[in-house]
């Protein structure tokens, strides 16, 4: 046993939606008599990513004594009845590559799921001394050969740094794949939207507080599909006005333009 963080779940607080076990990518959490329970201490890495999904507020994260978080248990969740497919981990062989085949039939290189920056596990096998692309959610919709030209031979997550909550969990996560998952590079592919920017902030923010350093690079691509620019993370990306990481309000995501950006 150790101290520390790990999720706490208030049983009066519960009425057992089971939004929070769709939530946890790790499957540490389960409805048991139609109520939420945490069924694996060593499932939970503490970061709270179920927190947002309770309408309850029966969530929280405290530090405690409890079970190291045990991130290779972790890519197989902890039980099976309730439990969301879609957020079970799993790895994909290689597509297979057929001599002569057409390449109007655009394979998948896609090798694991779940994608989602929310629900994917640093310590998932897929991730340990990978290549890894971060992506915004538009990208693979803007770019044609996205699986093809940025996608093969890397490991994914995707994330909207405009509409998605609670985004310090993803700056935990990233950091985690950087120091603990050991992934030998990081590529940001981003729209040239400003709202993408956060995107790119986040990567150079968790690169600077890993302890490992590893190559960070930024593509961003136009809205009709062209790659505007490739920069490392430490240099301007062309193209694209990045916006400045500032406290945020109660309620609000810790990513937030500066006013001068906004306008």
């Amino acid at each position: 046993m150790v101290m520390r963080d790990v999720v706490r779940i208030d049983e009066a607080r519960c009425d057992g939606c089971g939004l929070c076990v769709t939530a946890c990518a790790e499957g540490a959490i389960a409805l048991v008599e139609g109520k939420a329970l945490l069924v694996s201490e060593a499932h939970c890495d503490g970061l709270g990513a179920c927190l947002g999904h309770c309408p309850q507020d029966a969530i929280t994260v405290a530090r405690a004594e409890a079970a190291p978080f045990d991130g290779a248990a972790a890519a197989q969740p902890a039980h099976g009845a309730g439990a969301c497919p879609g957020s079970r981990a799993v790895s994909f062989a290689e597509p297979a590559r057929r001599p002569g085949a057409d390449a109007a039939g655009h394979p998948s290189a896609l090798r694991h799921w779940p994608v989602q920056l929310h629900l994917v596990a640093p310590a998932a096998p897929y991730f340990r001394g990978a290549d890894v692309l971060l992506a915004a959610d538009c990208v693979a919709y803007a770019v044609g050969g996205f699986h093809r030209d940025h996608l093969a031979g890397r490991s994914l997550a995707i994330a909207c740094p405009k509409l998605d909550v609670r985004q310090e969990v993803y700056l935990e996560k990233l950091v985690a794949m950087i120091d603990e998952a050991e992934i030998a590079s990081l590529t940001v592919m981003v729209m040239e939207v400003p709202c993408c920017g956060g995107l790119v902030q986040l990567a150079r923010l968790a690169a600077a507080r890993a302890s490992r350093r590893i190559p960070v690079d930024v593509v961003v691509a136009g809205i009709r599909g062209d790659i505007v620019s490739r920069s490392r993370a430490d240099r301007p990306a062309g193209g694209l006005r990045l916006p400045t990481l500032t406290p945020a309000p109660a309620g609000r995501s810790s990513l937030e333009w500066e006013k001068s950006d906004r306008s």
